[in-house]
C-alpha cells in the first residue's frame, strides 16, 4: 500500500489583520517570521512548526461552497493549539507580561495544570503542565 507522503505539517489560522497577528505572534509567542505574502498571509515558525495566518476570504475555484473567516463566537471552538509547559504558573506569568489575555490563572485539575488564553482574533490556546 502507498503511504501519505508529506513533508510537512502546516496549522493555518484565519486573522483579521496579517500584520497585527504576525507581531502578536512574534511578540508574545517568540513565533519568528519565515514569509509574508501580498499583506494578506503571514509564514511563521512556531516551536519548529509552520503557523500560516492569513485573512479571510470568498470561495475560490478550488474551494468552491468554503469562505475564510475569523471564528465569528470567542466562545465556541472546533480547534486549539496546546503548548506542554514545564511550569504552568511561569509561563502564564510570563505570557501575560507579554500581553496574553487569559480566561482564568492556572487552574490544578488533579494530574494536570491548565490555563487557557486567546488570540487577538478569539483563537484558543492552552498552556499545560503534567503533575
Amino acid at each position: 500500500m502507498d503511504r501519505f507522503d508529506a513533508k510537512a505539517l502546516t496549522h493555518m489560522l484565519v486573522v483579521a489583520d496579517a500584520a497585527a497577528s504576525r507581531d502578536w505572534y512574534v511578540d508574545v509567542l517568540d513565533a519568528s517570521v519565515y514569509g509574508e505574502y501580498g499583506g494578506t498571509s503571514v509564514v511563521l515558525d512556531l516551536m519548529g512548526n509552520w503557523l500560516l495566518l492569513v485573512t479571510g476570504g470568498e470561495p475560490s475555484p478550488d474551494k468552491p461552497t468554503v469562505t475564510l473567516a475569523v471564528p465569528d463566537d470567542r466562545d465556541r471552538v472546533s480547534s486549539q493549539i496546546i503548548f506542554r509547559v514545564e511550569d504552568c504558573q511561569r509561563t502564564f506569568e510570563l505570557l501575560s507580561s507579554r500581553g496574553a489575555q487569559f480566561l482564568t490563572p492556572p487552574l490544578d485539575r488533579g494530574g494536570e495544570i491548565r490555563a487557557f488564553f486567546r488570540d487577538p482574533d478569539g483563537h484558543l490556546f492552552e498552556i499545560s503542565q503534567l503533575t
